[in-house]
């Protein structure tokens, strides 16, 4: 594995794995992985399909425990903390959660649910919080489908409201697992902005970003982890890790790549 040393650290353990392994039905998904996040860089979790990255982030999450090593997520220790209090600290956007809302469920009760990080509403919210939400529906482009259905919502509409979800408890870190599967290019870069414009404001999250298209990579994120089938092949600042003979290790195929602008691109040699 190459490692790349962040530019600033911090002493604390903010975010970090320490030799973390995963098993699942007796088959290895995580393999000893290494990773420590500082609460000012944003990463990209890159890999194959099936190289674990869903995997990797239901742990940062909460919602699964290591089978060995050490986690310690927003300075708790796992073993010795309420996951679900920490749950309450992080957001998540994807297909994990989105597959357990009912269709009939309106956008703005969806927002709301991200407080209690739940799916439905099983407490009795505030004033206060259906405020927030509206502004948040506002700020992320997404104020005028609040009447709608989710049911009947473009994949985009969904994820922009998933967004504003994980934004209502004012979250540490914000999760996001392949926001932009399924999204055209026009929805894909709208989200890819809104990402953007979320980094920009005050007491923004610490974003963690998976995906298998390097060109998603937009300039907010600073640092990528690379998996190779269940092991992290190399992390560090996204300059040293989007190279062409780390990433064609990764992928299993000859690829190129090139920078564009602050974007960058890969083609098949």
């Amino acid at each position: 594995m190459e490692t790349f040393a962040p530019k600033h650290s911090a002493d604390r353990k903010w975010i970090s794995l320490e030799d973390v392994s995963f098993v699942r039905r007796r088959r290895l998904i995580l393999d000893h992985i290494s990773w420590t996040i500082q609460p000012d860089q944003n990463w990209v979790v890159l890999g194959a399909n099936g190289s674990g990255k869903t995997t990797l982030l239901q742990l940062l999450a909460g919602y699964i425990w290591p089978s060995q090593g050490q986690l310690t997520v927003l300075g708790e220790r796992f073993g010795q903390t309420d996951l679900r209090e920490l749950r309450k600290r992080i957001g998540w956007v994807g297909s994990f959660l989105e597959a357990q809302i009912p269709s009939s469920m309106s956008p703005l009760d969806l927002i709301v649910s991200g407080k209690f990080a739940s799916i439905g509403i099983f407490e009795t919210p505030l004033e206060r919080d259906y405020h927030r939400a509206r502004e948040l529906a506002r700020t992320l482009g997404c104020e005028s489908i609040l009447d709608s259905s989710y049911g009947v919502l473009s994949q985009g509409e969904k994820q922009r409201l998933l967004i504003a979800r994980a934004l209502i408890h004012r979250p540490q870190l914000l999760i996001l697992d392949e926001p932009g599967a399924g999204l055209d290019i026009v929805a894909r870069e709208q989200l890819l902005q809104t990402l953007d414009l979320l980094s920009r404001t005050e007491r923004a999250p610490c974003l963690v970003f998976v995906t298998h298209h390097i060109e998603e990579i937009v300039p907010v994120f600073s640092h990528v982890f690379l998996l190779e089938r269940g092991r992290c092949l190399a992390q560090g600042e996204k300059t040293e890790i989007l190279r062409s003979p780390l990433l064609s290790k990764a992928f299993g195929i000859p690829l190129e790549v090139s920078k564009e602008g602050d974007r960058y691109r890969a083609c098949v040699r």
